[in-house]
């Protein structure tokens, strides 16, 4: 593994660049049993109560977009990465580093947002920190999240858990937040409406929850979008994964902004969306869930879980082809979330 003299954006895409930088640079230094898995959020065991924590940052920019703003966007992820292990979410700790200069009606507009996310996750945000830096020190301001969740019962949910003949589900659209954040930022607008998926999913994977318990893998496809999470599931599990390109739910103005700006809409970053790897004998249960949730109405089935190709994510396109779906290898879009 090549290991780059300097960071570039590159490091920060979520991509190829960005899982070498972990595993070449940062996993050497904190290498442990519970790090080294590599999901969403890390489970843990106190006093015989399994719980989950996660941390994120986030400098998305724009700061306000539509469908949302950095305030929602900081409380949702990290509870989305909570939940993707099964856990319940409960309680966050906020930082922020805000630029000298930043509009104090901003701050407070981005504080609201977040509470009222907060509330409708159903979390309480117990601990937080504020630093202030030069003028140009920073980029307006960056939020970071940290979030503790209860795993109930014997739930094991992970990317490693991956079996061939499990089907593949995803919540919705892809590439919805990441168009919205390219269009506002350049200004760029489009026949069709297009604004950010960032929602709070803990409802949602708790439905699916409560009717089955063949739900093996669940991942929210952020940065470096839908396929490369898959590409990192079928690494961890070491399995094939098949995807069937008809069957993957894109909207049309999605698609027409790609097709305009060179872009793939599989690699484009999510905000309210969930891949779940289920039993196949409880998909079609699982899927009729997801579509009567409101964060669900447009799951579809778009792929299997297969043995040949092991470590690697393939599509059956529309004309009869293959085409192999590779980790992001750069920056698509700098700063989406």
């Amino acid at each position: 593994m090549k290991i780059e003299d300097t960071i570039t954006l590159d490091h920060g895409s979520g991509g190829r660049a960005s899982h070498e930088l972990v595993r070449g640079v940062f996993l050497p230094q904190f290498k442990n049993a519970l790090l080294e898995g590599l999901d969403d959020s890390t489970v843990f065991e106190i006093g015989g109560q399994k719980l989950a924590i996660s941390t994120d940052s986030y400098t998305v920019d724009p700061i306000f977009f539509p469908g949302g703003d950095i305030g929602c966007l900081a409380v949702n992820g990290t509870v989305n990465d909570v939940a993707m292990r099964g856990a319940v979410p409960c309680f966050l700790s906020v930082g922020f580093i805000i630029e000298e200069g930043f509009p104090m009606a901003d701050l407070n507009r981005i504080l609201a947002s977040m509470k009222r996310a907060a509330a409708e996750a159903g979390v309480q945000i117990i601990a937080g920190d504020t630093k202030v830096v030069n003028r140009g020190g920073a980029d307006k301001i960056f939020i970071n999240t940290s979030g503790v969740g209860v795993i109930k019962g014997n739930t094991d949910i992970s990317g490693k858990n991956a079996r061939v003949g499990d089907t593949i589900l995803v919540s919705g659209t892809m590439g919805d937040h990441g168009v919205t954040i390219l269009s506002k930022r350049g200004g760029l607008s489009f026949e069709a409406p297009i604004e950010s998926d960032s929602a709070p999913l803990h409802g949602l994977v708790a439905a699916m929850m409560s009717l089955s318990d063949q739900i093996h893998v669940m991942r929210d496809p952020t940065r470096g979008g839908l396929a490369t999470s898959l590409n990192e599931i079928a690494i961890q599990s070491n399995v094939g994964i098949e995807l069937f390109e008809d069957q993957i739910p894109v909207h049309e103005s999605v698609l027409g902004a790609c097709e305009i700006l060179g872009l793939d809409p599989l690699y484009i970053a999510n905000e309210g969306k969930l891949i779940a790897i289920v039993g196949p004998e409880d998909a079609e249960k699982v899927l009729n869930c997801m579509k009567a949730h409101p964060y669900g109405t447009e799951a579809a089935i778009i792929g299997r879980v297969v043995s040949q190709d092991r470590g690697r994510v393939f599509m059956r396109t529309g004309v009869g082809g293959t085409r192999i779906l590779d980790m992001l290898a750069g920056e698509q879009l700098p700063r989406i979330c």
